[in-house]
């Protein structure tokens, strides 16, 4: 039995990154013999163990043959005959394909350490192309690692795929996992752009795909078309540490500007309904998560809104503060500030630019929050005029909280 360190600790060490988790390969071991010495299993397609101290992952060494269409369409072989140099042959790029004995010489059989200094993103072999997931993967290496560039044989072999299919076989479950993941690397922009750039970005997320070439509105952000926009907006939220949930909504904030009719370009009238409905489609594709989808329909309906704060009247902004649930759910209306703050200042040039709707909004809802609801309750005798009363409240409220334009 010999062991080895292999992939993601390897290459971070190499890179001078601090190592998170330590994976192990196994050759010439049965899993009665990993049993025998206190490993516990833990894989239910191949043979995986966890280290009975350490807890670290030892997996068999194992080779794998590809029998249908998609990620599951495989057959796993670990028996004690196969090698080192199998089980590395199998895995997605060169970067993750190093390994290390346990006297600390490195095994490197598909020039991994070059790439590593080059700084590519380059597939192992053929076999990449029998993993759709593996696409997903280097997009979101893309994203950890944004000074690698993929490398053209790469980029053209992930395109082979495409136009076979066999990014379409991939589950929904499976897509969100991986670009959620992604969303929260460094430069998550360059996750969208290693997917579009073989071609795949059409068939996984086709509403974000078409943003790109669609111009702006000459009057907030003429330098640059929508998609490379709504790139710079994700890249905001990951510059801000925004949690998940802000980031999904910038990446789909814009959705309706995809389909805008040209006759209507660069104004995008309507696009904010028109981006709820396709964002909403999207989540329901995915099986997003709901924190994440609401938060998302919301930024996609109130960022105008929000970005004209300071022009509206008070009226208007009590029944935003309404529409979005406010007074309920503070926190969640704190990320939909934080998600129109990323669409602010994901413009070129813009980052210093001061910003004042989020501070707006957060004065009137301390307005709407002083307002005794319960005491205009106990004071109205016609219990159908409540709502109207309340209203007329908060609205004066927020009035004289701020400096709004009249009613």
């Amino acid at each position: 039995m010999r062991i080895f360190t292999v992939g993601g600790a390897i290459r971070d060490e190499l890179l001078g990154l601090p190592v998170k988790d330590r994976d192990h390969v196994v050759v010439g071991a049965t899993p009665e013999e990993m049993l025998a010495r206190g490993f516990k299993p833990v894989g239910k397609d191949f043979p995986v163990f966890l280290h009975p101290r350490s807890h670290e992952e030892y997996a068999l060494a194992r080779t794998e043959r590809k029998t249908g269409r998609g990620y599951q369409g495989f057959a796993f072989h670990a028996t004690p005959e196969v090698t080192l140099s199998e089980d590395l042959a199998r895995r997605d790029l060169t970067i993750n394909a190093i390994a290390r004995a346990d006297d600390g010489s490195l095994i490197d059989p598909h020039g991994g350490i070059g790439d590593l200094a080059a700084r590519v993103l380059r597939h192992v072999g053929p076999a990449f192309a029998e993993d759709p997931v593996r696409v997903l993967r280097l997009a979101r290496f893309a994203a950890r690692f944004p000074d690698f560039t993929v490398a053209p044989e790469t980029v053209a072999l992930i395109r082979n795929m495409v136009a076979a299919g066999e990014v379409d076989h991939l589950v929904a479950e499976r897509v969100w996992q991986e670009l959620a993941r992604g969303l929260l690397e460094d430069r998550p922009s360059r996750m969208f752009e290693a997917l579009r750039e073989g071609g795949a970005l059409a068939r996984l997320l086709p509403e974000v795909d078409r943003l790109f070439g669609v111009p702006q509105r000459a009057d907030c952000h003429p330098e640059v078309d929508t998609g490379i926009h709504v790139m710079m907006v994700v890249d905001q939220s990951a510059r801000r540490a925004c949690p998940l949930p802000v980031r999904w909504a910038a990446l789909l904030h814009d959705l309706g500007k995809g389909s805008t009719p040209a006759a209507d370009l660069p104004r995008h009238p309507g696009h904010e309904a028109r981006s709820v409905e396709l964002a909403g489609a999207v989540c329901a594709r995915l099986k997003v998560p709901v924190e994440c989808r609401d938060l998302a329909l919301l930024v996609a309906r109130y960022h105008g809104d929000v970005h004209r704060g300071p022009e509206l009247t008070a009226a208007t902004i009590v029944r935003l503060l309404a529409g979005t649930d406010a007074l309920r759910r503070p926190h969640r209306f704190e990320q939909l500030l934080d998600a129109c703050a990323c669409d602010f200042h994901g413009r070129q040039g813009w980052q210093e630019v001061p910003y004042p709707a989020p501070q707006l909004f957060r004065q009137a809802l301390a307005a709407l929050r002083a307002v005794d609801a319960a005491a205009i309750a106990r004071s109205c005798g016609d219990r159908g005029q409540i709502a109207a009363r309340l209203h007329e409240a908060r609205v004066a409220a927020v009035k004289n909280a701020l400096s709004t334009p009249t009613d």
